[in-house]
């Protein structure tokens, strides 16, 4: 079933799914069986890792949970934006003033 969504793992699992495929040995393969993820999640989970400790470019974790609630908080603004000069034109009609 490619595709499926479920819900995420938690950090704990995926820190461990990390630790197990730098282990001296392990296959990220034989990892991602074991767990019962696919490999290119444990593929994200290490690169990710790797962002969060300096070691590869990109968005921490820290700053891609910062982006999203921004992201989140706009959306509302937005929202609010377009809804005000809506509402404040229906209650000028009710109440027979004009914004």
């Amino acid at each position: 079933m490619a595709g499926a969504t479920h819900r995420p793992y938690p950090p704990e699992f995926r820190a461990e799914a990390v630790r197990l495929a730098r282990e001296p040995g392990a296959t990220l393969s034989g990892v991602a069986k074991d767990l019962g993820v696919s490999l290119e999640s444990l593929r994200h989970w290490i690169a990710q890792a790797e962002i969060d400790q300096g070691r590869r470019e990109g968005l921490s974790t820290d700053e891609r949970e910062e982006l999203a609630r921004l992201k989140r908080r706009t959306r509302v603004l937005e929202q609010e934006k377009e809804i005000l000069p809506k509402a404040a034109a229906f209650f000028a009609k009710e109440t027979g003033r004009t914004p």
